[in-house]
């Protein structure tokens, strides 16, 4: 197989790695599927030091172009042919320096080869982590047992069809030796008297004795042999219900896994065992074609062949069709590489699907062609390849599957509002779409008509339908096995408490590999039913879970949900992984919690009020007269973390009190890991003004403390100036949102009752001369002595708080 088709079998994490690869416009992604193999065949690397040779294959190159653009011409395929026309323009430009096409290329391979490495290393550690030691089921063995006690028997049989035969060709032989003397004439006539005299009469009558045992012999044998033939076909239908049901329950795990349940799909085994069975039964029929021929041969009044061979063909037929129906299935859902998750398509984007039949015959190799098509509303054409041959090339063990890569959906233009035959009041996340995909099995004189759908699809036009389309999904898939029902959201029925909380489990697995625990269950529960002394009957609606807004926010569960899942996946997995947060923990918990901790002990959980996610952390701390105090910072949002990691903030983060003394307020992860310990192996190898994240430390978050050495409770939502400012003392500040203020909140700052400004003109005038003279706020921000003045701060270790 050629490194292009490998790349292809990836996954989606690392086809959407060979689509950023491809995502330049060095060397197009169409020339090189559809020249894969003579791009392999050649030596770029050696070309590009090799003029004479980077000029041959620059010729060979667009000659090939040009053969592209010819075959698409005659296909009338427009879009491919204007495509590749273009392409060979603007590989003219390496006409004068063919070497420079060649390094790219022989780069672009070299690309491919790491991401095949790489996934290929994944995998085989899978392998070792998830199966060390496999052990089969309890299903398993009696499915294997069951399977290998069939495929026995059917051997003994065909030993004993070749007994029958031979009993059957040593009656004949003597029957056409008798007949030759005038004995078969009288032996069907049942004539006992002697035609030739007394003598030779009883010699005649013993040999027609000895012809009519063999012939009740024979009889017996083929009626041994019809029953033994209908057991047969009895275990081979128990069988076939035995692997229905394990197919069945094979397709409702890959329906959960698609929304991130961690289960097994592995196919092989149902492969094996539906080839085997197959086999097995095409056996059983070929026996009934040999009786066939034994028929023809032989026969005679009650003859058990005659009577029943046609009922044990209709039955193996019958058997041999369910089985072959059953085999052809979807292997790999529909999805984008660059999409959120599977099932969900986007118009005018390409999606791949994987069609594969589980009774493998190497004689049908690239004989079945499958045909593609979308199905019920059809308010999309299906551009692409859409038929293709099953083949065992594109599998990498083996399988009979038709691989669609390069599928498009597009919309047509269905009346004035575009909706096709579906009158339902549905949004366009709720509508669901099912990938149809057809062909013929032929062999061996049985023909049978072959179908399958994907899961349902929500087809979306834009990415901002996303999210809302990954609920439609979820919600389904949680709460339907049945993929035909296309009107599930016309009425959806509510999801019991346990399985939605599996389900949130599930997308933290599929994003971080670890699911919620029980605590983080019960918080999420509570705050969606309030305290209970059981969640087991709680409900909630599809309504609540996707268009209500949660109460006092302008956002619904699932967008806050999936803002959290967002920020997990892509800045804080390793900390999800390894335990460090605790996330999902309710404010009072919080205090309840930490209060009973020493001095120092900190939590990380995420934001009740991010509609993009956010994750804030609090710790305790005590007074002098020994009473705990917790405190908080606002939440750091995706807009913090893509800037410095969360790993950054929690070593450097520290306060100023108004002695101007820098403070380490986090001392220990809850419950006592000390931080260091919990969070240096995430630590960058550069501290101080070497760190990467020096610059944005110094210049974004300020740190300071009001009166009491740690910081106060911080507000989300400042309403006034003097609330803002306290914010500003005491949670992270941008200093760009204080320049920024309007005059009036200025105003209000400066002559604030409360004193909170003062407090801190008198911090700054203490550490900048001359500023008492200034009078108003407004001047002192903008006065150039403050950054100035800045730069004079003394330097802090690893700091992200300006000590003076």
């Amino acid at each position: 197989m050629s490194q292009w088709e490998r790349l292809k079998q990836l996954d989606s994490v690392c086809l959407q790695k060979v689509d950023e690869l491809y995502s330049r416009d060095d060397f197009p992604m169409d020339v090189r599927d559809y020249l894969a193999q003579w791009i392999e065949d050649q030596d770029w690397e050696g070309a590009s030091r090799d003029s004479s040779r980077a000029v041959v294959l620059f010729q060979i190159l667009l000659e090939n172009l040009d053969n592209q653009y010819s075959r698409f011409t005659q296909e009338r395929c427009f879009l491919m042919q204007r495509n590749f026309k273009r392409f060979k323009q603007n590989f003219q430009r390496f006409q004068e320096d063919p070497c420079t096409l060649a390094e790219i290329i022989s780069w672009f391979l070299r690309s491919e080869k790491r991401i095949l490495e790489d996934a290929e290393l994944a995998q085989e550690v899978q392998m070792l982590q998830v199966q060390p030691n496999p052990m089969e089921t309890e299903s398993q063995r009696y499915v294997e047992k069951n399977v290998r006690e069939f495929k026995n028997k059917v051997q003994v049989m065909e030993h004993s069809l070749r007994c029958l035969e031979e009993q059957q060709d040593e009656f004949d032989f003597k029957y056409q030796t008798h007949r030759m003397d005038g004995l078969v004439v009288l032996w069907f006539r049942c004539i006992v008297q002697d035609y030739y005299g007394t003598t030779d009469g009883a010699e005649r009558n013993e040999q027609l004795r000895v012809l009519q045992g063999m012939l009740n012999r024979l009889n017996n044998s083929r009626m041994i042999f019809l029953s033994e033939l209908s057991a047969m076909l009895d275990s081979a239908e128990s069988l076939l219900a035995k692997l229905t049901e394990d197919l069945d329950q094979w397709k409702r795990r890959q329906q959960i896994s698609c929304i991130g349940a961690p289960e097994d799909t592995n196919l092989d085994p149902l492969e094996k065992w539906f080839t085997q069975v197959g086999d097995g039964m095409f056996q059983l029929r070929k026996f009934l074609l040999k009786l066939e021929e034994l028929l023809d041969k032989l026969s005679y009044d009650e003859d058990p062949i005659k009577d029943q061979k046609p009922i044990l063909q209709e039955r193996v037929d019958t058997l041999l069709t369910t089985l072959i129906k059953s085999a052809f299935i979807v292997e790999t859902q529909p999805s984008m590489p660059q999409g959120r998750g599977p099932l969900v398509l986007r118009t005018n984007v390409q999606f791949s699907v994987k069609a594969r039949l589980l009774f493998k015959v190497p004689e049908l190799n690239h004989a079945m062609k499958v045909n593609v098509s979308i199905g019920k509303y059809r308010r999309f054409n299906v551009l692409g390849t859409s038929s293709k041959a099953l083949n065992m090339s594109e599998s990498m063990n083996g399988g009979m599957v038709a691989d669609f890569r390069h599928l498009t959906l597009k919309e047509k233009k269905v009346g004035a509002g575009g909706k096709g035959i579906n009158d339902l009041s549905l949004s366009v996340t709720e509508e669901l779409h099912t990938i149809h995909f057809e062909t013929q099995f032929e062999m061996h004189g049985l023909s049978v008509s072959l179908e399958t759908t994907s899961l349902p699809v929500v087809v979306i036009s834009n990415s901002s339908q996303q999210q809302s389309a990954w609920a439609s999904v979820l919600w389904f898939n949680m709460l339907c096995p049945d993929p035909n029902n296309l009107l599930f959201f016309a009425s959806s029925p509510v999801a019991s408490w346990s399985q939605l909380g599996q389900m949130l489990s599930w997308q933290f697995i599929a994003c971080a590999e670890r699911g919620l625990n029980e605590d983080q269950l019960e918080t999420l529960a509570q705050k969606l039913f309030g305290k209970q002394q059981s969640y087991d009957n709680c409900k909630i609606s599809w309504t609540r879970f996707s268009k209500e807004n949660i109460s006092g926010q302008s956002f619904t569960l699932w967008v806050w949900l999936d803002g959290i899942l967002n920020l997990v996946k892509v800045y804080l997995s390793q900390l999800w992984n390894d335990g460090s947060i605790l996330g999902f923990v309710s404010k009072g918990k919080e205090k309840v919690l930490l209060k009973k901790k020493q001095g120092g002990t900190f939590l990380l959980r995420f934001s009740e009020s991010c509609k993009d996610g956010g994750i804030t952390f609090s710790w305790v701390e005590y007074t002098n007269d020994g009473e705990p105090n917790v405190r908080s910072v606002q939440p750091f949002t995706s807009v913090d973390l893509k800037q410095i990691p969360l790993a950054e903030i929690l070593r450097n983060f520290q306060i100023m009190e108004a002695e101007n003394a820098p403070v380490y307020p986090l001392q220990f992860l809850y419950p006592n890991t000390p931080k260091d310990q919990a969070f240096g192996k995430y630590y960058n190898e550069m501290t101080g003004e070497q760190s990467p994240y020096f610059k944005y430390i110094k210049t974004k978050l300020v740190f300071v403390s009001k009166d009491s050495p740690m910081l106060s409770n911080c507000t989300s939502n400042p309403e006034s100036p003097n609330e803002f400012l306290e914010n500003s003392l005491n949670g992270h500040l941008e200093f760009p949102d204080l320049l920024n203020l309007p005059p009036d909140m200025y105003d209000g700052l400066k002559n604030s009752a409360n004193g909170v400004s003062e407090s801190f003109l008198n911090i700054i005038s203490e550490s900048f001369s001359p500023v008492s003279d200034l009078t108003t706020l407004q001047e002192f921000l903008n006065d150039p002595r403050l950054l100035e003045g800045i730069g004079t701060f003394s330097e802090f270790s690893e700091g992200m708080l300006l000590t003076p």
